[in-house]
């Protein structure tokens, strides 16, 4: 019986990524610099409208940290922040001296309540301290209430950094995810729906900002013949090498979508019938999501297990899922920072598991993980 390891969510080759990168080796651009940064840039930059500008970095948190810093955050100001998402979207917040305000989700898309974030500035405004920048996430792929948050955000005159980490190739009205803030971050980490191996992005509409982000990316050296600082700079660029693996993935993005999003139809029909389980979905037409990961919920009352269970019954499978986030503002190292909202991250939490969604896995995977599932809920 195969018992090899299904992962949850695995880097996935097209083929043509080691063509890019052979081409690095021949001629010698091995640096954090050359052709294929500047055609990755352009890939994606076509990808997501012409009107869109992409500077190519090392990672997804390098991206959020020269955002804010782009924002004009500094040491003592406040930024608003979801909070059931991953620790990278708010530690460039505290890398910078400033304070992370956390905002709870709502129940369609678990991404940033509108109602708590207008909760929030307004009770940060009377406090004395408008927030510098709102970071909303598109978790697990689904957008955010982008409408919603962009009202709310307008009204305020707070900028938005959209955190698009998990959902590159995700659409609300048509319009990719990625594009929505007045910065964009994207992610090519190695779980994500295409990778770089590590890498990551940041959008802009403003060739200015694009300039500027990789100035400051190239530790801020100055134009001179001579090494010349005037500004504090960091060591963000993304590498040739990698580059070029992203130039290959480029190639294969909207067939990896459809993959994930296959991968979600097949979850949809295992628990279709399973009353205990709600798989976690579009709450409209207007959503499009990558299903970068397919997640459940499970109502222990009805089933009488624990989603713990289940994910322990999954590894003694060789079956790899995951916890959903732990929010940020029950994270030992952030319980100190206020909170504005319920109980509904916390909730999810607690209930939920991310399932394999890979877009590489087999139908002999998909049948044990078919069986396992069958197993535990028999």
């Amino acid at each position: 019986m195969n018992n090899s390891k299904i992962w949850l969510s695995s880097p996935h080759m097209g083929g043509n990524e080691k063509n890019f990168v052979k081409e690095a080796f021949d001629t010698n651009w091995v640096a954090p610099l050359g052709p294929n940064v500047t055609g990755f840039e352009q890939d994606l930059e076509n990808y997501l409208g012409q009107e869109h500008y992409v500077a190519a970095l090392s990672s997804g948190t390098a991206a959020i940290h020269l955002g804010l810093v782009l924002l004009g955050v500094t040491a003592g100001d406040e930024v608003i922040c979801q909070s059931f998402t991953f620790s990278a979207s708010a530690n460039p917040i505290v890398y910078l001296g400033a304070s992370p305000i956390f905002i709870d989700s709502e129940t369609e898309t678990w991404n940033m309540c509108p109602i708590a974030l207008e909760e929030a500035i307004i009770d940060r405004l009377k406090k004395g301290k408008k927030p510098k920048a709102i970071i909303p996430v598109h978790l697990y792929g689904m957008p955010f209430k982008v409408d919603e948050i962009r009202k709310i955000a307008d009204k305020y005159e707070i900028p938005i950094l959209e955190d698009s980490a998990e959902a590159l190739g995700s659409t609300y009205k048509g319009k990719k995810c990625g594009t929505f803030g007045d910065i964009g971050v994207l992610s090519f980490n190695g779980n994500k729906i295409i990778t770089t191996s590590g890498g990551g992005a940041l959008v802009t509409l403003s060739k200015g900002v694009k300039e500027k982000t990789v100035y400051l990316a190239t530790q801020a050296r100055d134009n001179e013949p001579h090494y010349q600082h005037s500004e504090i700079g960091y060591n963000y660029r993304l590498s040739n090498i990698c580059a070029g693996i992203g130039r290959g993935q480029m190639e294969i993005l909207e067939h990896h979508v459809s993959l994930r999003r296959s991968m979600h139809q097949f979850y949809l029909d295992i628990f279709n019938t399973i009353d205990s389980v709600t798989v976690f979905d579009e709450p409209n037409s207007n959503y499009f999501s990558n299903h970068w990961l397919t997640c459940i919920i499970i109502d222990s009352k009805v089933l009488g297990k624990t989603i713990e269970q289940f994910r322990v019954a999954l590894e003694m499978e060789n079956i790899e899922s995951r916890p959903l986030w732990m929010p940020m503002h029950l994270q030992p190292v952030f319980e100190k920072y206020p909170y504005y909202g319920s109980n509904v991250a916390n909730l999810l939490f607690q209930n939920g598991l991310c399932l394999p969604s890979g877009s590489n896995l087999t139908e002999s995977d998909k049948q044990r993980i078919t069986d396992a599932v069958h197993r535990f809920f028999k």
